[in-house]
């Protein structure tokens, strides 16, 4: 998308002007000049662009516009996390403000540090870069997730930060409502695989910060040795089970068996590790029994057909910003059918 100049409004859901007043207001000096900004395509939840002076780089994140869950896309979560990790051997953007004030943007948002790096979304791109550095990529991602499960939640300010007695039997029932306040069709399928996943709980290891959308473009790789430079999209961490990070991250590393798709998997690049080795990396560095790791990239499946029909539901409204969402609602019998397959194997 091309950049807009101070003096019109910008990319629809940011205002320039009224930002860049914000910016005056509460960190004066920041901002040396005037503002352009541009959507970051690629985002299929919160909006997030990239604004410049035309010297400095910083990156706005809001919610979407219109149709909004109620918890899914909580500002001032993300940017706690972000800036409890901040120093952490995790690595994420330095937080510079959040903005809780909806008059400026017309929803809340926060301001971070620009990261140059780059998230690779498809197994294209990752052919772009041979299969030697596909495979160390991956394998980085999985360490960086044990280091995430293993930041001690007191320790950077975030023992509150959620709770993590019950989390999988509340997981499902958010996500159960979360497919009620989005759902305008029926899905064959969707019912059945909820309700298993609930007759087949397993018994949780000790909690951690979890990511909640742990997968590899939403980090951010660069520099000589392809390394991890920012964990990006914190929206829906809490403290909890991280074997569903764990779940996640082998969901987005199986084939869906479609070809040119709107959500695509990364698993077809040559030099990209197996899931089955990934599991086998995150226990022997984790120490912990990832025995029943089928239920829980069946819950992920699950999870993520119910973001989905949120986004299709969306799309039907006319409330999305960018490309591809006219084909996300054909992906979501598919993602069932992969939870339902999962579990029943497994």
């Amino acid at each position: 998308m091309t950049a807009v100049p101070a003096g019109s409004t910008g990319p629809r859901g940011l205002d320039l002007e009224r930002l860049r007043g914000h910016l005056d207001a509460v960190r004066p000096g920041l901002v040396g000049g005037p503002l352009s900004g541009r959507l970051i395509e690629g985002g299929r939840s919160n909006l997030t662009y990239a604004v410049t002076d035309g010297s400095a780089r910083w990156v706005v994140r809001r919610p979407p516009l219109g149709h909004v869950l109620a918890t899914a896309h909580d500002m001032r979560r993300e940017h706690r996390v972000i800036a409890a990790l901040h120093g952490t051997a995790v690595p994420v953007p330095g937080p510079l403000l959040l903005c809780e004030d909806e008059e400026v943007l017309g929803a809340p948002f926060y301001v971070m540090e620009y990261v140059d790096g780059v998230p690779y979304r498809t197994a294209g791109q990752l052919e772009g870069i041979g299969p030697e550095r596909t495979r160390r990529a991956v394998l980085a991602l999985v360490d960086t997730l044990v280091d995430l499960h293993a930041v001690d939640p007191a320790a950077v300010g975030l023992g509150d930060f959620g709770r993590p007695e019950g989390f999988l039997d509340r997981q499902l029932r958010r996500w159960g409502k979360q497919l009620a306040a989005s759902r305008g069709r029926e899905l064959a399928g969707i019912d059945e695989l909820h309700a298993a996943l609930g007759r087949t709980l397993p018994v949780s290891p000790a909690p951690t910060v979890v990511h909640g959308d742990f997968r590899l473009d939403n980090v951010l790789i660069g520099g000589p040795d392809d390394t991890i430079r920012a964990v990006l999209d914190w929206e829906m961490s809490t403290l909890g089970d991280p074997l569903t990070d764990l779940g996640l991250l082998v969901m987005y590393s199986s084939d869906l068996g479609l070809t040119d798709s709107p959500v695509s998997t990364t698993s077809r690049a040559p030099g990209h590790p197996d899931p089955a080795e990934l599991v086998e990396r995150y226990a022997a560095r984790s120490g912990r029994d990832t025995g029943a790791i089928a239920w829980y990239t069946a819950f992920a499946w699950f999870k993520l057909a119910v973001i989905l029909e949120g986004i299709h539901y969306r799309f039907t409204l006319g409330q999305t910003v960018g490309a591809g969402f006219d084909r996300i609602g054909e992906l979501v019998p598919v993602f069932i059918e992969h939870g339902l397959t999962t579990l029943q194997e497994g």
